[in-house]
């Protein structure tokens, strides 16, 4: 197996559209997990608003922690199913520099 001239690879075009794609798509996600999260201490530490009774004898705290189970999950999935699209696009960067492509 060759070695690979990742410094070469970083100064391709296509490899600098992938960054940006990616961290396109990474940063609002964690933005949204960071907040979303730590909302939740905040709004039961210093406010009452979520021991008020959602439905019978469940809190909208309940809720609150419920949907972050369920928050979590999804974005576990939706970047599960866009990682494998840059790991596609990184392998075909890696092919193209294996080829020659990138001198």
């Amino acid at each position: 197996m060759s070695k690979i001239d990742y410094e070469k690879i970083a100064e391709q075009p296509e490899f600098k559209d992938l960054l940006k794609k990616r961290n396109k798509f990474i940063l609002p996600i964690s933005i949204f997990f960071i907040i979303a999260t730590l909302v939740f201490p905040v709004l039961t530490g210093y406010t009452t608003i979520l021991n008020n009774e959602a439905f019978g004898n469940i809190s909208w705290a309940w809720i609150y922690a419920l949907l972050l189970f369920i928050m979590v999950w999804t974005l576990v999935t939706i970047y599960m199913r866009r990682a494998k699209i840059f790991d596609r696009e990184a392998d075909e960067i890696i092919r193209k520099y294996r080829e020659g492509e990138y001198e």
